[in-house]
């Protein structure tokens, strides 16, 4: 969350000028004896708030350190002619007070947010051990069997899916009918389509379907095995198995 509080050079703009005070307001107060050096008090004013204001900036300290130390400057300097008045003083205190509430909900959203991230951590452990659909175009044929799938936006009147081998021959061509909205499940036996049994090994597939008059390609999806999982500041990862690290999110289907 963003929040916009006035900076340094907002307080810094209260600061009085030279001559601010009227005719009137200096004849109504005693007069007071100058030292040398003292007939510019505002010029002095001006030069130690803005010293304040560029140690605030620079410095590691926290937003209410920086914002006292610049109030105190200022009323340490201020024109004895034309003093701040309570109203400029209640101001700044509250902007302080709306800045400290400011990190105290920055601070409870931060403890939220990492206690969600270990609860997530926490429940994807549950996922370790098990088999995974996730977004991927290759399929690893072991045993004579290889697990795959596709993950339709729309219905679909026909879903057609192609296997290929390393030099991106087509070796077997699967027509798997009209097909709702979602996540479908593909079990291949591992044969090409003379029915010849394939070796083991990688394979990459695709897969298209018909809408309408329509032809379009298919997010197709990979099986893996979930190995582990990774905490982190985004959230929990899961390591899959051959596949690398993917979001909770991406996991379309757990088998």
């Amino acid at each position: 969350m963003v929040n916009s509080v006035q900076g340094p050079n907002s307080l810094g703009a209260t600061l009085p000028t030279p001559g601010a005070a009227n005719p009137a307001q200096a004849q109504n107060k005693p007069a007071m004896p100058q030292a040398a050096g003292a007939t510019a008090p505002a010029q002095g004013a001006s030069k130690a708030a803005g010293a304040a204001i560029s140690d605030a900036a620079g410095s590691g300290a926290n937003t209410q350190d920086r914002f006292l130390k610049l109030l105190v400057t200022q009323m340490k300097n201020q024109d004895p002619l034309n003093p701040m008045d309570n109203a400029q003083v209640t101001s700044q205190m509250a902007q302080l007070s709306t800045v400290s509430g400011i990190d105290k909900i920055n601070a409870t959203l931060k403890a939220l947010s990492d206690n969600m991230s270990a609860g997530q951590s926490m429940s994807a452990t549950s996922m370790i051990g098990h088999g995974a659909l996730v977004p991927g175009a290759s399929v690893e044929l072991k045993e004579g069997k290889g697990l795959a799938g596709v993950d339709l936006a729309q219905s679909a009147d026909a879903v057609k899916v192609q296997i290929k081998d390393g030099a991106n021959n087509i070796v077997r061509t699967i027509q798997m009918g009209a097909q709702k909205q979602g996540v479908i499940p593909l079990a291949w036996d591992g044969k090409d389509d003379t029915g010849e049994a394939l070796p083991d090994g990688p394979y990459k597939i695709s897969a298209e379907f018909v809408s309408g008059d329509k032809t379009e390609p298919a997010k197709t999806l990979a099986f893996g095995m979930v190995n582990g999982v990774v905490p982190g500041s985004a959230g929990a990862k899961l390591d899959v198995s051959g596949l690398g690290s993917f979001n909770l999110a991406d996991v379309k289907q757990v088998v």
